[in-house]
């Protein structure tokens, strides 16, 4: 089964008013639906937004669900010019960026104490343009974050979800793909205020391209 982990209930929404629902129910209080999309059966967690609400609902979709293909989709925001509002893009790559045992092990930023460099690799899917991600929970307009995410550790998207589940998928030895829709971008202005206003914008995206997603997913 592919099963998507989901931040948000706005987030999961048009995927689950697409599918032909067999059976609803929560576990550890995320949400659970389980059904068929596109003619293929598929399982959505929402999971609530944050790292450690992003490993539960994985580890509860690989070990309750059977999933063998996890997806894990939602908004994010952009940290450069080479993304741009409402579109979509897989991520090749994820990283923790507020993970830091660099006084410890010597290791960059972002490097889990079981890892060798600090970006973990993501499936990837046909038909779609690569970005790599970095994870954190904080969502804010910080400079020193800023800096970090960009000049440091280069990424072009963040979010507070995608490090987390890859980090769960590749201990469970099963396949992780992300795909990010851009809400927002960074120091164009309020990255609050570009989430609510563009919102609406990537909940379309991802009514246009989900067949194309699940489908690039094997």
């Amino acid at each position: 089964m592919k099963c998507f982990i989901i931040a948000m209930l706005s987030e999961a929404e048009p995927i689950i008013s697409a599918m032909k629902i067999e059976r609803s129910f929560t576990v550890c209080g995320k949400k659970i639906c389980i059904g068929r999309l596109y003619n293929e059966r598929v399982g959505v967690v929402v999971c609530g937004v944050g790292k450690v609400n992003a490993a539960m609902g994985t580890q509860i979709a690989i070990d309750e669900l059977g999933a063998e293909i996890i997806i894990n989709l939602g908004v994010a925001g952009g940290l450069n010019d080479g993304v741009k509002i409402g579109a979509i893009y897989a991520i090749s790559d994820a990283v923790q960026y507020d993970f830091d045992l660099a006084q410890i092990n010597g290791t960059l930023i972002g490097t889990l104490d079981e890892c060798e460099t600090n970006y973990l690799p993501l499936s990837l899917p046909d038909g779609f343009l690569l970005k790599k991600n970095a994870t954190g929970d904080r969502f804010n307009d910080s400079n020193d974050d800023f800096k970090l995410l960009t000049e440091v550790l280069q990424a072009d998207v963040r979010d507070m979800e995608c490090g987390a589940v890859a980090q769960v998928c590749m201990h469970a030895k099963v396949k992780c793909y992300a795909f990010k829709i851009i809400s927002d971008i960074a120091g164009s202005s309020s990255t609050t205020e570009q989430y609510k206003a563009n919102l609406r914008t990537c909940v379309e995206t991802l009514k246009e391209v989900l067949e194309s997603v699940i489908k690039s997913a094997v």
